[in-house]
C-alpha cells in the first residue's frame, strides 16, 4: 500500500434492503471506512452511494461511472469498502475494477478479506473471493428459483404485476372490477373482426387504454388473447431469461405450473379465438365474409367444411362428394327454428342470457366512466401543474392534449354504450312474449330479407352436419326476433355474437 499522506481515496457504500434491516447502515459503514483512512494518514475526497442496489451489475451505475472518472483523472488513487460483496457479486465486474484500477496505478482496499491489490498475491486472492462472490450469488439465484414451483402450486404471488383484467387481492388473483370488462370486450372484438389491428383501433376510439395509460397496440392485443388466465387457468414459472438485456424464452410445459384462477370469458370463446390466431400464424389471413346462407358452419359428416360451387345450388363436399342442395338445407333448418322456439327450456335459456348480456354491459360501462372519471382528474392535475407555472405552455399543451382526445372518445363512446344497454332494457320480453316473437319469425322467414337471414344464421348456429340421408343442426343463443329484423332501431355491435 501507499503510505503517504498525500495520498487520497474515495469509500464505496453500497447497502441492500436485507443488510439494513439487519442493522448495517449506510452511515455504519462509511464510518468504518474513514477509520481505516485516518489510521493509514489518507485523505478521503469522496464517498459513493449505492444504498439498495443490487450488486449483480453496478458498472453502468451513475455512482460508477463518477467513481471511475475520479481513477482516471487521479482525483482519487484508491477505493475504501467494507467487503468485496459490497463492491459487487458479478466476477466480472470484480476483476474489471482491478484491472482499471491497476492501470491508473489505483489500490482496491477490502477491509474484512484484508486485500491489497497492489502485490501480486493480493490480486490472486481478490481473484479467489471474487469467484466464492460469484458462486455465492448463484446459489442464492438457484435457492429462489427452486422456490418458484412451490409458490406457484401453492398459488401465490411470485412478484411482478396481476394480467390486465385482474388484480391482487389477499395474495390472491381475482377478476379486476374495472379491466375485465375491458379484457372480455377484447375477446368479443376479435372473434368479430378477426384483426389485431382493427381490435386495437376500436378499443383506442372506445376511450380505453392499457393499465399504464398507453394506447392498445396488435401486440398488446396479441399477448393477452393468448394468455389463458381469462379462460381460468394462470401460468407460472413458465419463462426464463437468458441472461442481462436478453430475451425471455419458455420453459418446457413438463416444468410449468398451472392453477385455477376466477375466469373473465368462457373457455369457447378462449379458444374460438386462439384458434384464429393460429391460422394467421400459419399463413391463412382472415377470409371474406360469407355469401351464401350457411356458408362456414356447414360441415361433412366426414369432418370437411362443404361449399357451394359456382356451377350447380348445392354445398359440396370436395373430399366424399357428400351434397345437398341449398333450398333443402334451408328447409331443414327452417323446421328446427321452429322446434327450437317451441321449447319452453330453450326460452328460459334466452332470458338468463340475456339478463348475462346486460350484466356485462353494464359492467362495461361502469368501466368506462371509471375511465372518464380518472382522465378528468389527470386533466385537472395538468391544469394546476399550469397555473402553478410548474410547466410551460408547450409542456401543458404535449401533456393535456392526448388527455382531451381520450375524453372526447370517451363521451362518445358513453351515451352509445349507454343507447344500447337502454335498448336492451326495453327489449327484454316475458317468456309468453319472446314465444310470441320467436312463431312470428318462423312464419316470417320466407319474407326476409337475404342479409336478415344470414344474419340470425350467424347469431344462432353453431354447426350444421350434412350426414348420407340425415342432417344435425346445432343451434344456440336466439336474440328477441325484434332484435333480428329491426335494423333500423339499432344494431348490436356484440351482444347478439354470443353462445350458449
Amino acid at each position: 500500500m501507499h503510505k503517504t499522506a498525500e495520498k487520497q481515496v474515495g469509500i464505496w457504500v453500497r447497502v441492500s434492503h436485507e443488510d439494513q434491516a439487519k442493522g448495517e447502515s449506510p452511515e455504519h459503514h462509511e464510518r468504518r471506512g474513514r477509520f481505516y483512512a485516518e489510521s493509514k494518514s489518507w485523505q478521503v475526497k469522496e464517498v459513493y452511494h449505492l444504498e439498495a442496489v443490487s450488486g449483480k451489475s453496478v458498472m453502468g451505475l451513475p455512482e460508477t461511472k463518477r467513481m471511475l472518472e475520479d481513477i482516471k483523472s487521479g482525483r482519487i488513487t484508491g477505493l475504501i469498502f467494507s467487503k468485496l460483496a459490497r463492491l459487487a457479486r458479478n466476477t466480472r465486474e470484480l476483476l474489471d475494477f482491478a484491472d482499471i484500477f491497476r492501470d491508473h496505478n489505483a489500490d482496491l482496499v477490502s477491509l474484512q478479506e484484508s486485500i491489497d491489490t497492489s502485490t501480486p498475491a493480493g490480486r490472486l486472492f481478490y481473484t479467489m473471493i471474487a469467484a466464492m462472490a460469484q458462486w455465492e450469488r448463484e446459489e442464492i439465484a438457484e435457492r429462489v428459483a427452486a422456490s418458484v414451483p412451490i409458490r406457484a402450486k401453492l398459488g401465490k404471488p411470485l412478484g411482478g404485476q396481476a394480467p390486465f383484467g385482474y388484480r391482487w387481492e389477499n395474495r390472491s388473483l381475482v377478476p379486476d372490477p374495472e379491466e375485465a370488462p375491458v379484457r372480455r370486450r377484447l375477446y368479443e372484438l376479435f372473434l368479430e373482426h378477426r384483426r389485431k389491428k382493427t381490435v386495437a383501433k376500436l378499443l383506442n376510439d372506445a376511450g380505453h387504454r392499457t393499465r399504464n395509460g398507453s394506447k392498445w397496440s396488435d401486440t398488446t392485443v396479441d399477448r393477452l388473447i393468448r394468455d389463458p388466465t381469462a379462460k381460468g387457468i394462470r401460468r407460472a414459472n413458465y419463462t426464463k431469461s437468458l441472461g442481462d438485456n436478453k430475451q425471455w424464452t419458455l420453459k418446457p410445459e413438463s416444468e410449468w405450473v398451472l392453477t385455477e384462477v376466477e375466469s373473465i370469458i368462457s373457455e369457447d370463446l378462449w379458444l374460438q379465438c386462439n384458434a384464429l390466431l393460429d391460422e394467421r400464424k400459419n399463413g391463412r389471413r382472415p377470409g371474406k365474409r360469407a355469401v351464401h346462407l350457411f356458408a362456414g358452419v356447414t360441415y361433412c359428416i366426414c369432418g370437411r367444411k362443404m361449399y357451394v360451387p359456382s356451377n350447380t345450388p348445392k354445398y359440396i363436399c370436395y373430399g366424399c362428394r357428400n351434397k345437398i342442395g341449398t333450398g333443402d338445407l334451408e328447409a331443414v333448418f327452417q323446421e328446427q327454428l321452429r322446434n327450437l322456439f317451441l321449447s319452453p327450456t330453450e326460452i328460459s335459456s334466452y332470458l338468463e342470457l340475456a339478463d348475462q348480456t346486460m350484466q356485462e354491459k353494464q359492467n362495461l360501462l361502469q368501466s368506462l366512466s371509471s375511465e372518464r372519471k380518472k382522465t378528468r382528474q389527470e386533466m385537472d392535475k395538468v391544469m394546476r401543474l399550469y397555473l402553478d407555472d410548474k410547466i410551460s405552455a408547450d409542456g401543458f399543451a404535449v401533456e393535456h392534449r392526448p388527455l382531451e382526445e381520450r375524453l372526447k372518445q370517451i363521451d362518445n363512446e358513453l351515451p352509445a354504450l349507454q343507447g344500447e344497454l337502454d335498448f336492451m332494457r326495453i327489449q327484454m320480453l316475458s317468456s309468453d312474449q319472446i314465444l310470441t316473437e320467436a312463431k312470428d319469425l318462423h312464419a316470417r322467414w320466407p319474407d326476409l330479407e337475404r342479409d336478415e337471414k344470414r344474419k340470425v344464421v350467424e347469431n344462432i348456429t353453431e354447426k350444421i352436419v350434412v350426414g348420407r340421408g340425415e342432417i344435425s343442426i346445432d343451434l344456440c343463443y336466439l336474440p328477441a326476433a325484434s332484435e333480428l329484423v329491426t335494423q333500423k332501431q339499432h344494431n348490436f355491435r356484440d351482444s347478439s355474437r354470443r353462445s350458449a
